[in-house]
């Protein structure tokens, strides 16, 4: 589990993908993912050549890795150096495809503690023809692991709601997870679906106009609200 404040989220670390070596269970956990890291070894003479097989792999399996990030659309301060705006991940899959599915990448290029070059990422990503959102770290020195969290947040466009009962202070503990755009019906939802079927009103704490602000359940959520959610 990878902490991030209040949440945690599951990482799941696959073996290495080799070209004509990717078990069919693989692509299907990928599938269910919300996001990839591709981890190279920035000491590989080779690590751009393998980032064309994982792309190639992957795309024969109708998996797009895409620098497409739902929380980072157009904006440059959430997108890591070198990941440039306005270009695609890897992939040759047409996404319009119903069955394709584009999973947002941030390339993880290990062993930084060898002190390569200031711009080996930058040459790496134009030698495979690719550009993502990306950081150089070291899993032996720690460098930089603390940023990758952080962002996966930010990129995933994660948001927090809590919930509380009327006169009760709020469980800050265990936060509800939603996505940007998310409303006060999503939330209830995830609280209970008999819940989300008989809601009037919620009262808001933390985005709205003023603390205890009753909304309706189309009314969008913002990070670190508190609900109270009302039925009929």
């Amino acid at each position: 589990m990878l902490h991030f404040e209040d949440i945690a989220f599951q990482i799941v670390d696959l073996p290495p993908i080799s070209r004509g070596r990717m078990e069919p269970w693989m692509s299907g956990l990928l599938q269910t993912a919300d996001a990839a890291w591709l981890v190279v070894d920035l000491a590989d003479p080779e690590c751009a050549e393998h980032v064309l097989t994982v792309c190639a792999d992957l795309a024969e399996r109708k998996i797009t890795l895409t620098d497409r990030w739902p929380g980072c659309h157009g904006d440059r301060e959430a997108r890591a150096s070198p990941g440039t705006p306005g270009r695609s991940g890897c992939g040759t899959e047409d996404a319009s495809d119903s069955l394709t599915v584009e999973l947002p990448t941030l390339l993880v290029a290990n062993k930084n503690d060898l002190d390569p070059g200031a711009d080996e990422v930058s040459v790496l990503e134009e030698l495979a023809g690719v550009r993502f959102p990306a950081f150089a770290v070291s899993a032996k020195s720690g460098q930089s692991i603390e940023r990758l969290a952080p962002f996966v947040f930010s990129g995933l466009g994660i948001i927090r709601v809590y919930t509380k009962p009327p006169g009760q202070p709020p469980d800050r503990t265990r936060p509800f997870i939603v996505r940007r755009s998310n409303t006060v019906a999503d939330v209830a939802r995830l609280v209970h679906q008999d819940v989300a079927q008989s809601l009037k009103f919620a009262r808001l704490w933390g985005s709205g106009a003023f603390d205890g602000q009753q909304v309706g359940p189309d009314h969008a959520v913002a990070d670190g609200d508190v609900v109270e959610l009302h039925a009929r």
